[in-house]
């Protein structure tokens, strides 16, 4: 039996070559990441193999320059590749975001000479990136960090430890932002750290209620030594750099939070199309037709306001307040279609057999990772009410 949420959701993509790539990721997906997606996440297998499948298909770069390796994709497009791939397994979308998020730093304050040498191999050369800025006592704040890199001859020593690094211990290199002077924000620098160099180690991975294929650790930086050319931007302003990243990177955890809302909207038609109950499909009662319309309701209104900040990106105008309101909105609406998707499915719902727990264990770390929801709602309250009085 067919229903309207098996077929694709109809995209408004701005040229031919765009709605090509969007077909090639769900051929992909339907391929190589769904069918396995629930066995491995309940085994706590990390997808290194499809990364490396991802990578060779061009699509660990692409809202990045063509001329280093990337896919000159406008953010508009980059964040619906990001939607299906969360849609079909969060671990795989997520990750996605966070190797973007982590060849940010690079990609848009690194020199020429940096860019020419690190880009190329970190958007098409088949490794992954994380992206080192929470540490254990400073998460929502900061600029509180405290890990340091000294001066060190030519170089630079990083000591200190950072935490919830997703990738953490598996990943190729770290964007690592560290304190170099002052307190506060004015004091730290940003790096780029290979994966392999002395002195770096990763924690036994953080036990998770959902992601479970996604290893989440504490990074160890125990005299890290690190050349000057892989400072990136100046001394002092890594802050900032970290800020610009985030800004993006909030859209990301936007387009993976409607992808996996999507997933489990999807669910919820086909559990209801094929259930029967009175001796009809209990898709036909009015209360649960309800509770679909709104839940398919919230995803588009999520995924509007996505693209929206997206394509203010794509324009070179301001995009932070619609950023944090991508991010909290499409987060909140993710974690109330998936509890509605358990709902749907009542008591099968509740078990492992079905899909929707993890949707909804999947769900609520969004609301959490690139700046809780309640840091976005002050974000936003700054841009429309001004900063609070000191």
């Amino acid at each position: 039996m067919t229903h309207p949420g098996s077929q694709p959701v109809e995209r408004q993509l701005p040229t031919q070559e765009s709605r090509d790539l969007l077909a090639l990721v769900r051929d992909l997906t339907a391929r190589e990441i769904r069918p396995q997606a629930a066995e491995e996440e309940d085994a706590g297998h990390f997808p290194r193999e499809v990364f490396a499948l991802l990578s060779t298909s061009g699509l660990l770069g692409l809202p990045y320059p063509q001329e280093y390796g990337g896919g000159d994709q406008p953010y508009e497009v980059y964040l619906q590749v990001l939607e299906e791939l969360a849609a079909a397994r969060l671990t795989v979308g997520l990750g996605v975001s966070v190797h973007t998020l982590a060849c940010h730093a690079l990609a848009e304050f690194g020199s020429k000479q940096q860019r020419t040498e690190h880009l190329p191999v970190m958007l098409s050369g088949g490794v992954l990136g994380a992206y080192c800025l929470s540490e254990p006592a400073s998460g929502s704040d900061a600029a509180s960090l405290v890990t340091r890199a000294a001066r060190e001859g030519d170089g630079w020593s990083i000591s200190g430890t950072k935490a919830w690094i997703t990738h953490g211990g598996v990943a190729d290199f770290y964007s690592v932002l560290a304190r170099t002077g002052v307190q506060g924000p004015r004091g730290i620098t940003a790096f780029l750290v290979p994966g392999d160099t002395e002195g770096l180690s990763a924690a036994v991975p953080e036990r998770k209620m959902g992601m479970k294929g996604s290893p989440t650790a504490q990074m160890h930086f125990d005299g890290v030594r690190v050349p000057d050319e892989r400072r990136i931007g100046d001394e002092g302003q890594g802050f900032s750099i970290a800020l610009s990243a985030l800004d993006a990177g909030r859209l990301g955890i936007a387009a993976c939070a409607i992808g996996v809302a999507q997933a489990a909207l999807d669910e919820g038609l086909r559990y209801t199309a094929e259930r029967q109950q009175f001796g009809r499909p209990i898709a036909d009662f009015q209360g649960l037709r309800f509770m679909l319309a709104d839940m398919a309701t919230q995803i588009e209104a999520g995924r509007s306001l996505y693209l929206v900040a997206a394509r203010l990106r794509d324009a070179g105008q301001p995009f932070s307040k619609q950023a944090a309101m991508a991010k909290l909105f499409c987060t909140d609406a993710a974690m109330r279609v998936t509890t509605d998707a358990v709902q749907l499915l009542g008591g099968y719902g509740y078990t492992l057999d079905f899909p929707a727990e993890r949707y909804l264990r999947e769900a609520k770390v969004l609301q959490i990772v690139e700046g809780t929801n309640q840091i976005q709602r002050m974000v936003i309250a700054r841009h429309i009410a001004g900063h609070e009085s000191r």
